[in-house]
């Protein structure tokens, strides 16, 4: 990024030296579990070259570099290998290729910006070719939003026949559409089609200049369904919302505006009216980040425009059935707010809590938890409203949530 797009921060300008600091001496993941999700993502094969990031990158500034180093050595073995024939080793390489881009441009928040536009060119050419060896079915999709459009990408189940349960997919703010398993994702082995958003403010959306709102991911959902329910291969019927992290906030936002959804599936939750913790107290890169993607390069007015993020008045207005997974310690959300919103709920709800977890959830079964939950509702089972506290030993305790 430039100086002056560094300045427009305060604490990220005053802390930027600790964050190096931070860096040299926690790593990459000084935030989140950045890489590590990243190789849940792209399995153990690219171990080595996780490592070699995590090893290279010590300070802010090396971010985009070392992704994409390793990613331009993935794209030309991809290369190679489709040159000569093997089409799986090239559909391999290609997806992890194109994640490496993906996380070479984070770090970036800026408008045309020639590294950034350059990574993106590189991402979209190598999901592109993943694409077209890739082991189901993958379609780029354009939503109609106002008055442009925004990208997703839609997955059909392999080995399923149409039409599909459907599940809409938020990502967080520092995700993506382009952010899934290369295999084994937990809704396509459930026989369940994806419906991946870049929505406003995020990856390509941003990259256009559509920038998220307080409130305008509620069009997009609309129109992701609307594109859904036009579609033959899809069960219009059976159609669930899932968001994750920031994600969760907008999720809220499109299952209080949206009639159609049959299940809301929420994971690491960012519901605290004004998002202060996220934004005031965890590390700098998130609010910049924010400001990014909202387009705001002035501090004071993105920090009015923070106090309107607020979900406590929508929260009575969703048809569904609600699922919120969370961790007990999340420090970008603290718990209290959860109950603020998930008591005005009208419909069953499900609110489970892992003991000690923090906002990057280490429990290996959380993933498979909200994927059944959300296959069970799209298949008519029903259900109670509970809390389920879960503990470090695996123990679950269940109790009745009004």
């Amino acid at each position: 990024m430039k100086a002056d797009n560094e300045r427009k921060m305060k604490r990220f300008k005053e802390q930027r030296w600790v964050l190096d600091n931070i860096i040299r001496t926690v790593g990459v993941d000084w935030d989140q579990g950045r890489t590590q999700r990243l190789l849940a993502y792209i399995g153990l094969g690219g171990l080595q070259d996780v490592t070699q990031v995590r090893d290279r990158v010590t300070k802010f500034k090396d971010i985009p570099r070392e992704f994409a180093r390793v990613g331009k050595r993935r794209e030309e073995i991809a290369k190679k290998a489709e040159a000569e024939g093997r089409t799986v080793t090239a559909r391999e390489n290609y997806f992890m290729a194109a994640l490496f881009y993906v996380n070479a441009q984070w770090g970036i928040f800026e408008d045309d910006n020639e590294i950034k536009i350059g990574l993106a060119e590189k991402q979209n050419t190598c999901y592109d070719k993943y694409i077209q060896f890739a082991d189901h079915k993958i379609e780029r999709v354009e939503l109609p939003f106002e008055g442009k459009s925004i990208p997703a990408l839609l997955h059909l189940p392999a080995s399923s026949t149409p039409p599909y349960p459907c599940v809409v997919s938020i990502p967080g703010m520092d995700s993506v559409k382009e952010d899934m398993p290369l295999y084994g994702d937990a809704l396509l082995e459930r026989k369940m089609a994806i419906l991946r958003l870049d929505g406003p403010g995020q990856g390509e959306s941003n990259m256009r200049k559509i920038r998220v709102t307080e409130k305008n991911y509620e069009e997009a959902g609309h129109s992701a369904v609307d594109y859904l329910c036009s579609r033959k291969d899809v069960d219009k019927n059976r159609i669930a919302l899932q968001g994750v992290s920031m994600g969760t906030y907008w999720g809220i936002r499109v299952a209080a505006a949206e009639a159609r959804f049959k299940a809301v599936a929420l994971s690491l939750p960012c519901l605290e009216p004004g998002l202060d913790s996220l934004l005031n107290t965890a590390s700098p890169t998130f609010k910049l980040n924010y400001m990014y993607m909202a387009g705001y390069d002035d501090e004071t007015a993105f920090d009015e425009f923070a106090k309107k993020i607020d979900v406590r008045g929508l929260a009575s207005r969703i048809r569904a059935p609600l699922l919120i997974v969370t961790g007990e310690d999340d420090e970008l959300c603290p718990i209290e707010y959860l109950y603020e919103v998930i008591k005005k709920i009208p419909h069953p709800k499900k609110l489970v809590i892992y003991e000690g977890e923090r906002h990057s959830i280490r429990n290996p079964f959380a993933r498979d938890l909200a994927a059944d939950w959300i296959k069970e509702r799209l298949d008519g089972k029903p259900m109670q409203s509970e809390k389920v506290y879960v503990e470090v030993s695996g123990r679950e305790i269940v109790e009745s949530l009004a």
